[in-house]
């Protein structure tokens, strides 16, 4: 009776452990093996990242080479203040130091993450704990005041248009104009070679 009770608790700890090994493996599999994979720390300063998370993938040339670790506030004693987004990057990534970042979105809506744009130095690379300064991504408030913006110089001109000012407007509104195109199409039509004829100037005397 104790050697069968034995065995089944053999039987049920070695199940326990296949399963938190494959759980284990799951987890790994799912985080890319970033636990185990070595990489160092680099730096991007912005004034505005537009929601970017600490998780949020770093991309390089489009490819995922890393991820947020830490978003941290910088005060300066004058000036803006800066956000300061502190990433890791995998250690067979050189980024040169005059590559471009910026904040990105997956599709309209999607997760914000870290463009870099690779530069043309390749003789002088980003050292580990180095920082880039990056472009500063456009605001959704920006975005509307400019088609507000917009919309409203649209409006502006169909108004004046409609009241018969400018070039078009007189075009559209005045009907001597528009009879004298009208006219004019009309005769084309009739004698296209017109289109092709040059008036002979006349001696002078």
């Amino acid at each position: 009776m104790i050697f069968g009770k034995t065995r089944l608790e053999l039987r049920v700890g070695v199940f326990v452990f296949v399963g938190l090994v494959i759980f284990a493996a799951f987890i790994l599999s799912i985080g890319g093996l970033k636990m185990l994979a070595s990489g160092y720390q680099v730096k991007f300063l912005f004034h505005f990242v537009n929601g970017v998370k600490v998780g949020a993938p770093v991309r390089f040339a489009g490819v995922d080479v890393g991820e947020v670790r830490r978003i941290n506030f910088i005060r300066p004693p004058e000036g803006k203040m800066q956000v300061e987004i502190v990433g890791w990057v995998q250690d067979n990534v050189e980024i040169p130091v005059d590559s471009s970042v910026w904040v990105n979105t997956l599709g309209l809506l999607g997760e914000k993450y870290v463009e870099i744009l690779p530069g043309e130095d390749w003789q002088n690379k980003l050292e580990r704990g180095g920082t880039l300064t990056g472009n500063e991504p456009i605001a959704i408030n920006e975005v509307e005041r400019s088609l507000k913006d917009t919309a409203s110089s649209v409006g502006e001109v169909i108004n004046k248009i409609k009241n018969g000012e400018g070039t078009v407007g007189k075009l559209i509104s005045e009907d001597a104009i528009y009879n004298d195109l009208e006219a004019l199409a009309s005769d084309v039509r009739r004698h296209p070679w017109k289109l092709f004829w040059k008036t002979k100037e006349k001696p002078p005397r």
